[in-house]
């Protein structure tokens, strides 16, 4: 089955699960509040759209009626949908102008540096395993 398409809000609230682990809706409220302020209303309206497209679980937190809401997938399929979809409408299918774009206002630390050259490698072994080199 196909994930659905998220729009940004509900996206940056079930990135706010991944980030953060199982919240309530007022968790997640006070913990995005610095990047995109809601009502709470706003956040319950957002936790059941995701939970409709089954994107979070929710059960019954250990204090009141609040829900406890956790993501339902991992983000990295997530993930790799939305860098797929940015690759071929943004940027025309070039992979490389789009992890060049990634670092242009913000040069990569020594530590990304390394990872990414961890992943180069990586890649550059599975492509010769995978061509018989």
């Amino acid at each position: 089955m196909a994930e659905p398409s998220l729009p940004d809000a509900e996206l940056e609230v079930l990135a706010c699960l991944w980030n953060h682990g199982p919240l309530t809706a007022r968790e997640i409220r006070e913990t995005m509040a610095g990047y995109r302020s809601m009502t709470h209303s706003a956040v319950s309206t957002l936790l059941a759209r995701l939970h409709e497209k089954s994107l979070v679980n929710r059960s019954r937190g250990t204090v009141g009626k609040a829900f406890v809401y956790e993501a339902a997938v991992p983000a990295r399929r997530t993930y790799r949908r939305i860098a797929r979809q940015m690759l071929e409408r943004v940027f025309g299918g070039d992979p490389l102008t789009l992890v060049s774009s990634l670092f242009h206002g913000r040069p990569p630390t020594s530590d990304e540096l390394d990872r990414l050259q961890d992943l180069l490698d990586r890649l550059r072994s599975e492509q010769k395993k995978g061509h018989g080199k």
